[in-house]
């Protein structure tokens, strides 16, 4: 699933106390189907949650929020897109375990399309497709997030994900 390795890759990026910490970082996936369209091919399409766990977390939220609807306006652009997704395609918990850290809970509704063609002599080949690139609004190819005069992410839209 590739789209769990490029919001690792993101966040990993653009938060350095996620960077620092990476043992505090787990991405699982749940919930998941396989949909094939039952014809003669063997394209299917993952249907699943991600779930994003992030323990003892003593940054802003923001610094992980904003670079994941970065990620995802370019890679499930319908969860901001469509006002159906957009009410319960990104959902989230939070414990407050004392008053310097939390542990946050992030989940994803994401799908992955995987192209299955076959050659004729037995060769089967699959693609995993990526989403169709949008513009989005906030296209420039590096970005700096401030929370006042305090820099809490930075990352790179080509370079992470």
């Amino acid at each position: 699933m590739y789209k769990a390795d490029s919001l690792r890759r993101h966040l990993s990026g653009a938060n350095r106390i996620l960077k620092r910490n990476p043992e505090r970082f787990h991405i699982f996936v749940d919930e998941g189907n396989v949909v094939a369209t039952g014809t003669g091919s063997l394209s299917h399409e993952y249907q699943y949650r991600l779930n994003i766990h992030i323990e003892d977390y003593a940054g802003p939220i923001e610094a992980v929020t904003v670079p994941i609807l970065a990620w995802v306006q370019i890679h499930q652009s319908e969860l901001l897109n469509n006002p159906e997704k957009r009410r319960t395609g990104i959902s989230f918990d939070v414990d407050f375990n004392n008053n310097d850290t939390i542990d946050m809970l992030i989940r994803l509704t994401l799908t992955e399309k995987s192209i299955v063609t076959k050659d004729g002599k037995g060769r089967i080949d699959i693609k995993h497709q990526e989403e169709p690139l949008l513009t989005p609004p906030y296209d420039n190819e590096f970005w700096k997030l401030y929370e006042g005069d305090n820099l809490i992410a930075e990352w790179n839209i080509k370079n992470n994900g």
